[in-house]
């Protein structure tokens, strides 16, 4: 498996707090099958993100763990005006993997209704926006079908691994199973921050999906995909997205008992 969100570095953000405890996230990773880690730390106004400083970070990091799992850069890109003007200027800095790929976070309870302006002008920057954690997003709890108007658009999904099975409230795990369902994710990755309350694992997600929807689904979800990623190509083909029952539907889903 492949984890294209996780906080190992240490001392950038609210992650790892030590290169100790970054160590051992890297380790428990490894022996949950995990090969390769995108280090994504927040860019936002609450952590200056430094670039310079991220790489060496990486590199001290990859050190002490050892060639696995593989280490590699990326961030948790908040979607401020200021931010978009850099990203458009200097991708490299901010993508997965200095590729095309860029990892996009909302406020928890906020969207701004210029959402699709803001999509529209980083993908004709030649960016491919992934949605971070949609399902944990109180606007989107609400209103769960716009996911389905980004990802028409062109925009990818990335559900926390916890969100699946039940670390993040009900309603984010029967969101995260109806996108599911519906062909509306394109990834699970940890968002792990520390070794205990929010751990870099991804395994027992891999399993939960591979029983919903089948293990070559759960490979292409928790490693094809990702690969893809990180090599910056395309994604392989998956199932086609399924458009959105009406409003009633979408939240009786949500409601069921």
């Amino acid at each position: 498996m492949i984890d294209i969100h996780c906080h190992p570095l240490p001392g950038v953000d609210d992650g790892a707090k030590s290169v100790d405890e970054a160590a051992e996230m890297c380790r428990m990773a490894a022996s949950d099958g995990i090969t390769h880690i995108v280090a994504t730390p927040h860019c936002n106004y609450e952590y200056p993100f430094q670039p310079n400083v991220n790489q060496e970070k990486l590199g001290e990091l990859q050190a002490a763990v050892g060639q696995e799992p593989k280490l590699l850069l990326g961030c948790d890109f908040h979607l401020s005006y200021d931010n978009i003007r850099e990203v458009t200027k200097n991708r490299g800095s901010f993508t997965i993997n200095g590729g095309r790929y860029l990892l996009v976070e909302f406020e928890d309870q906020f969207i701004p209704e210029s959402m699709d302006h803001v999509f529209y002008d980083l993908q004709v920057a030649g960016l491919v926006p992934i949605l971070t954690h949609p399902e944990r997003n109180a606007v989107l709890h609400r209103k769960p079908e716009m996911v389905y108007q980004w990802v028409a658009r062109g925009c990818l999904v990335q559900v926390t691994a916890q969100s699946l099975t039940g670390r993040f409230g009900t309603t984010a795990q029967r969101l995260s199973e109806m996108w599911l369902a519906r062909n509306l994710v394109h990834f699970f990755a940890s968002d792990a921050h520390d070794t205990k309350r929010r751990p870099p694992l991804l395994s027992i997600c891999y399993d939960r999906v591979a029983a919903q929807k089948g293990k070559s689904e759960a490979e292409r979800l928790l490693r094809c995909n990702q690969a893809a990623v990180i090599e910056d190509k395309p994604l392989p083909l998956g199932p086609e997205p399924l458009a959105p029952q009406p409003t009633k539907s979408w939240f009786s889903w949500l409601r069921r008992s």
